[in-house]
């Protein structure tokens, strides 16, 4: 059955937003991860985006894959464990599933566009994303991955691929597999991404930070086991399009100081050089929002307007969120 929507939308000199969405957008705690949960999320994230289309935003929309990479890993381990299906390495993983979680946006961001009347196109595109083999952090993983294993399984893993790194889980569930975070240096396709956007379509793209990928020699390009940071590979790919704002969507409404504290203070707006004194104060933890300021900051100092770190149910209402800006 088809269907056809009473408005198509075609805006001129329209602004560009890159929005990337939090794990909540597609994972809530307490969920098991199914597809119709996934869907579901999806689904109200992606209505919560409507106030953008319809202020005659273009959009390219990013989102994390942690929860989904590592069910995939779980997969993976476990055909390999009871069938002898080899297993693929996580550069792999990570296509498999800027796939299927584009699939999903594509779907449930056209559910409801037609719902309101409303006509655009939204493509995904399976971005890889250039990394420097002799980044530091490939001498220091600290990314946990995948499933959790008893030492004896971590042993045996270490024979079989004496360069995997393990870390103990502080909670005792187990041992992880860690891997290394690398800074991004290039995305491929940027020229496109750009060009379709500002044509009016939806683009999905940077899913998960990207698929890490090198050059171990010249003229060939090669996957790489690490996982780039969401928010910092959104934050170049909104630098390199030229985006006027960029949308970093988290759990919270507001960045906060003293953070569930007594004494906690939400911040408006914060200028550059406060969001810098902030971090170095320790107010914005590794695991959670230092590295969204981190890529806030890269965003507005490399020529972008303002970045705008909130929940997705605040976007577009006035005063929403955190505003990172300029000085």
């Amino acid at each position: 059955m088809y269907y056809f929507c009473e408005q198509k939308l075609v805006m001129e000199n329209t602004k560009l937003a890159v929005v990337a969405f939090g794990g909540n957008a597609l994972l809530r705690a307490g969920q098991k991860g199914r597809v119709e949960e996934q869907a579901a999320n999806v689904y109200t994230t992606c209505e919560s985006l409507l106030n953008l289309v319809k202020n005659g935003y273009n959009l390219v929309v990013s989102h994390g894959n942690g929860p989904q990479v590592g069910n995939i890993l779980l997969q993976v381990n476990a055909g390999e464990k009871l069938y002898n299906i080899p297993e693929m390495p996580l550069d792999i993983c990570g296509a498999y599933s800027q796939g299927f979680i584009g699939y999903l946006i594509e779907q449930q961001f056209k559910n409801v566009l037609v719902k309101n009347g409303l006509d655009k196109n939204i493509i995904t595109l399976v971005t890889q994303v250039l990394v420097d083999e002799n980044d530091k952090a490939f001498q220091n993983p600290t990314k946990p991955i995948g499933p959790y294993y008893t030492e004896e399984e971590k042993d045996a893993l270490k024979l079989k691929n004496p360069q995997d790194s393990f870390a103990k889980d502080p909670k005792g569930k187990g041992w992880r597999k860690i891997v290394a975070s690398p800074k991004p240096i290039d995305i491929s396709n940027k020229e496109i991404i750009e060009r379709l956007s500002r044509e009016g379509n939806i683009v999905v793209a940077v899913g998960g930070g990207g698929i890490p990928v090198f050059y171990p020699e010249k003229g060939r390009l090669q996957g790489i086991d690490a996982v780039i940071d969401k928010d910092l590979a959104s934050s170049m790919l909104a630098v390199y399009i030229n985006a006027d704002e960029f949308y970093i969507l988290t759990d919270v409404p507001k960045v906060c100081l003293n953070f569930n504290t007594a004494s906690e203070k939400r911040l408006d707006t914060i200028t550059v050089s406060e969001a810098k004194q902030y971090l170095e104060q320790g107010h914005f933890t590794e695991g959670s929002m230092a590295p969204k300021i981190r890529a806030a900051l890269n965003f507005v100092e490399n020529g972008g307007k303002v970045c705008i770190i909130t929940e997705a149910s605040q976007l577009g209402q006035p005063m929403s969120g955190t505003r990172v800006v300029r000085g």
